[in-house]
């Protein structure tokens, strides 16, 4: 029996509460329950678990409220331990989900939102055996303390174990040296230096397998550090016995091992000492994610710019960058101008000009000139700090294709122990003379060959080095399993306005009939325009001189156009129907007006005096990345959609020119999501990519979303991906990066599984009744070391993927005479 107390979301009133209490009370498990409407808080005792209580709120429309707690964890060296740390977190009260990452030493733990504290949690996972903290990011900058220990240890090992081996096994491959010790101090005087010496080995630098496997072993559920301690036990009591007491082995079997039990302890903490270092190389994004804050800001105070701690801005201060300073919080500049570096986010090296009103982002670095901003958001709220959340929630992630390695690893090590077990007994009943020192040996050698590690470091290593680089290029992945679901998708779908397009309109081509000047048709055109707000009205007017002609008598004339009289001459400007109603002659401007729609431009006619003088075409342009783009993504295999709500004749224009393969136009939200469902249909999973509002619903649909990171939030919530660079390019960046990393996880688990597969028969002696031979202890220490090692240094290898290439901005029509 135990009492929760956490928080209850859509809670107004007390019948609310009633309703969420009775909820609670009836589930199974529960002997009594209350629900506070003043502090919003549920009290539950019973055993009732807490995934129980969260479906019982939830089906009565009263959500418990989550929060996820991060946890670092020392201690654990393989794959089994991590499932060891995962089922006591599970099993704590208040605990929903927890995912264990082997790669970054942390846990991420799903609770409900006031029930445990993450020092609660950290107590629970340091009882099982691995010393826990609470988790800030600040942690995260922290150098893996593991490092500088495993070094001192292997090199303390080294030295130890180096006498040992060169003149044993130097004693084997050059006998003079063997006869030397011998006429020297003698076999038992040899031997007991040894035993001096690996003992040393063992209580000092590998006490760490002993300390943490012996006591596993005992509570029968041994991991890694078990197998490890009772192979090199193993080998170092049999050896003991042979030199202090070897009457009581038979004749023909007294030899020692001691050499073979130091360089095990050797090699396997070179091997974790690797390790440490390559897991500290997969973790360098985040690092530098975290070192982009500055430790100290230049504050107003008082009158007065003062350095106080980073920690002490509040929203609404404002604060100094000098040049070549990093921005310390999202703010809005209030005086200055200056070119922002603003790669960090967008991953764009072109600064970005920023002048009063204009806003900037935490991280980022001021030019030249001093900027004074005004702080819009500090701490968690940050863009910064969100990025930081989202990189760090996606290392974490647990992909469905880990799931056949964690049910492997859940009976690896005693199937191991079983087979080790099984090689002893079988070398003893039908192995050849000595049996004894060859059971050891084939023992011995399946307890160190066998290698968890490799297991339970494939997939998170490749996520984490994966997410990193993703997070460089400007690709966020929100969601660590979106790195496999976007693996899976056969068809990619655009949003065109805003994603394809750069969202605004803008005068693309002119043509002016003989007689009249392009540049005055232009300036009488705008001169009219220049009462409407109308988007067409603003494209034509932002590529108009500032100098307009006058203009009296204006009149709009709705769904239209507009009627003025500009310096004197009579003006009529809109839709050809308009002037076609107004008695213009509009032949003489058909072939542009066919020409412009044929492009799914929008139209503007000028008639001036009675006479058709010019056609305008406004158009949404393309932005310069995306033919790149799309093309990339057909040379994956890829298929390519569109989605708009803007009318067919455009869109397909649109899609003639970057080579679409599917448009769907003239939808609304709910038909994108139709469309969504219908590309699934043909085509396979669906990766849509969408910036607005309206594409949220779509966003949701898609087995992956993809938000363009200058959209809306709204859409950014609803996504899986966010693009934070703006730009189309950024989709192939995060197709090719989730196909590498997706290939480099099944590079790492068949590694993996073949290397155990393969080595552990070899270890146990398969080989030896064809070709005689015996694996060394020593040589499956190494391999077992090696193995690990692989797998981290060929996740590393993705820290190479290289951004998509940008293409030259697309040829785009530029206002010049052309005469029909």
């Amino acid at each position: 029996m135990t009492t929760l107390r956490f928080a209850v979301d859509n809670l107004s009133c007390a019948g609310c509460a009633g309703r969420a209490e009775r909820a609670l009370a009836a589930a199974p498990g529960v002997s009594e329950a209350s629900v506070n409407i003043a502090n919003r808080m549920a009290q539950v005792t019973g055993s009732a678990s807490s995934e129980t209580l969260r479906s019982a709120l939830k089906s009565a429309g009263y959500p418990a409220r989550e929060t996820t707690l991060r946890l670092s964890i020392s201690g654990m060296s393989c794959a089994s331990c991590t499932g060891r740390v995962e089922r006591a977190l599970q099993a704590a009260p208040g605990v929903v989900s927890a995912s264990v990452n082997l790669a970054t030493e942390t846990a991420s733990v799903r609770v409900l939102d006031g029930s445990v504290t993450p020092e609660a949690l950290a107590k629970t996972v340091t009882e099982v055996g691995y010393p826990a903290k609470p988790v800030t990011t600040d942690t995260q900058t922290e150098t893996p303390s593991e490092v500088p220990a495993l070094r001192r240890d292997t090199l303390i090992a080294a030295a130890l174990t180096l006498p040992v081996f060169l003149t044993e096994m130097g004693g084997h491959i050059f006998p003079p040296i063997h006869h030397a010790i011998m006429g020297s101090i003698g076999v038992q005087t040899f031997w007991v230096l040894q035993f001096l010496l690996i003992t040393l080995v063992l209580i000092w630098p590998g006490r760490r397998f002993f300390r943490i496997g012996l006591p596993l072993l005992a509570k029968g559920s041994p991991d890694m550090n078990s197998l490890v301690a009772l192979g090199t036990l193993a080998a170092w009591s049999y050896s003991t016995i042979a030199t202090f007491a070897p009457g009581l082995l038979p004749e023909g079997t007294r030899a020692v091992y001691f050499e073979a039990a130091g360089v095990i302890v050797t090699l396997i903490l070179a091997g974790r000492w690797m390790e440490a270092r390559a897991k500290g190389r997969t973790g360098a994004a985040i690092r530098h994610l975290i070192g982009l804050r500055p430790d100290t800001v230049r504050v107003d105070r008082d009158g007065g710019f003062t350095e106080v701690p980073l920690s002490e801005v509040v929203t609404g201060d404002r604060i100094k960058a000098r040049p070549g300073a990093r921005i310390a919080v999202d703010g809005v500049v209030t005086e200055g101008t200056s070119f922002v570096d603003e790669s960090m986010i967008t991953g764009e090296p072109v600064p970005v000009a920023k002048a009063e009103g204009d806003a900037v982002t935490g991280g980022t670095i001021n030019g030249q000139r001093p900027l004074i901003y005004r702080a819009t958001a500090v701490g968690s709220d940050t863009v910064l700090a969100r990025i930081i959340d989202m990189v760090q929630t996606a290392q974490g992630a647990k992909l469905p294709i880990q799931a056949l390695a964690d049910k492997v690893v859940r009976i690896f090590v005693p199937v191991v122990l079983a087979i080790a077990v099984l090689t002893v007994l079988v070398w003893l009943t039908i192995g050849p003379s000595p049996a004894l020192s060859h059971a050891l040996v084939a023992g011995v050698a399946v307890l160190i060959i066998a290698c968890p590690c490799a297991m339970g470091l494939a997939t998170p290593t490749s996520i984490m080095v994966g997410t990193g680089r993703a997070a460089e290029l400007g690709v966020l992945f929100r969601k660590g399993d979106a790195l496999q679901r976007l693996d899976a998708a056969k068809v990619v779908a655009f949003d065109k306005t805003g994603t394809l397009t750069e969202g605004r309109p803008t005068l693309a081509d002119q043509a002016t009939l003989p007689g009249f000047d392009a540049a005055e048709a232009l300036a009488l055109t705008a001169a009219l325009e220049q009462g409407s707000d109308h988007p067409i009205a603003r494209a034509i007017l932002t590529a108009a001189p500032t100098d307009l002609p006058g203009v009296t008598d204006a009149e709009t004339v709705p769904g239209y156009g507009l009627t003025g009289s500009v310096d004197g001459k009579a003006v009529l400007v809109g839709s050809e129907r308009h002037l076609i109603e107004q008695g213009v002659d509009t032949t003489p401007l058909r072939d542009a007006i066919s020409r412009f729609a044929d492009k799914g431009h929008t139209l503007v006619c000028l008639a001036v005096d009675g006479q058709a003088a010019a056609a305008f075409a406004v158009a949404d342009q393309i932005k310069p990345s995306a033919k790149a783009a799309i093309d990339a993504l057909h040379d994956a295999g890829l298929k390519v959609a569109m989605i708009s709500g803007d009318s067919p004749t455009a869109a397909e224009a649109i899609a003639r020119q970057l080579g679409i393969d599917h448009v769907t136009a003239g939808v609304l939200p709910d038909g994108k999501v139709d469309a969504i469902k219908a590309l699934r249909a043909d085509f396979g999973p669906v990766a849509f990519v969408g910036d607005g509002i309206n594409d949220a619903p779509a966003l949701a649909e898609a087995e992956i979303g993809l938000a363009i990171g200058t959209g809306t939030d709204v859409a950014i919530e609803a996504a899986d991906i966010v693009l934070s660079s703006g730009r189309v390019s950024g989709v192939v960046n995060a197709v090719e990066i989730s196909r590498r990393t997706m290939r480099n996880i099944r590079q790492n688990l068949f590694w993996a599984f073949a290397y155990n597969t393969a080595l552990i028969p070899v270890a146990a002696g398969v080989l030896y009744p064809a070709f005689g031979i015996l694996l060394s202890p020593m040589l499956g220490a190494g391999a077992m070391a090696l193995s690990s090692v692989f797998v981290l240094t060929n996740a590393l290898r993705l820290r190479r993927i290289a951004p998509a290439q940008q293409d030259r901005p697309m040829r785009s029509a530029t206002t010049t005479e052309a005469p029909v």
